[in-house]
């Protein structure tokens, strides 16, 4: 078989004659066989590549293959674990050992279904840390932010502090400024009934 029937034919812009593929193997502007006109070209090497794939993915669908849902022509690899669509190797992203495709990749992130996309938390340290030493400035207010203080220490305790790595010391110090002041609320409360009776 001769190498012009096994890659595509390339024509002269002027008279559309074929040109041999000697003239784009030079690095040089070489003159049409048939009308004389100067011609230059690169050829990439996929040009003269044999047409069958080897990796796979890249294979051409047949009449009994399913295709990806995203490029038509190419044999589907594995199917989508959230939505179920055919998808090829070039679309196929493997996460936490699933498979799936990049538009469910993008509304998992945004419906934080995938954790391991996360890129914001909330802090519960800080919050719990807030509402025990912020308050103090009006020190009334800790009778009804003290409690809710100490619940988010010992609720959220366990749960992921940040993505970026941080310490329990903001969840301990809530909690010592918290029973603290409830302890003080308490030692006020028994002060005022002792005084009373």
């Amino acid at each position: 078989m001769e190498e012009a029937d096994q890659v595509p034919s390339l024509y002269c812009t002027r008279c559309q004659h074929q040109l041999p593929l000697i003239i784009f193997r030079r690095d040089e502007f070489r003159p049409c066989p048939s009308c004389g006109a100067m011609t230059y070209g690169v050829l990439f090497p996929a040009f003269t590549k044999d047409a069958s794939p080897s990796r796979p993915g890249e294979t051409l669908i047949l009449d009994t293959d399913a295709s990806c849902f995203y490029h038509p022509q190419k044999k589907a690899e594995v199917a989508c674990e959230y939505c179920g669509r055919f998808l090829c190797a070039l679309c196929d992203v493997e996460m936490e050992r699933k498979h799936l495709c990049p538009p469910c990749i993008e509304s998992g992130k945004q419906k934080g279904r995938i954790k391991t996309l996360e890129n914001r938390r909330t802090l519960y340290d800080s919050i719990a840390l807030s509402l025990s030493i912020l308050p103090l400035l009006i020190f009334y207010f800790t009778i009804i932010t003290a409690p809710i203080a100490i619940y988010m220490v010992f609720r959220y305790w366990n749960a992921p502090t940040s993505i970026l790595h941080r310490t329990k010391w903001r969840m301990v110090v809530a909690l010592i400024f918290s029973a603290s002041q409830l302890v003080g609320w308490g030692l006020l409360a028994y002060f005022l009934i002792s005084r009373l009776s």
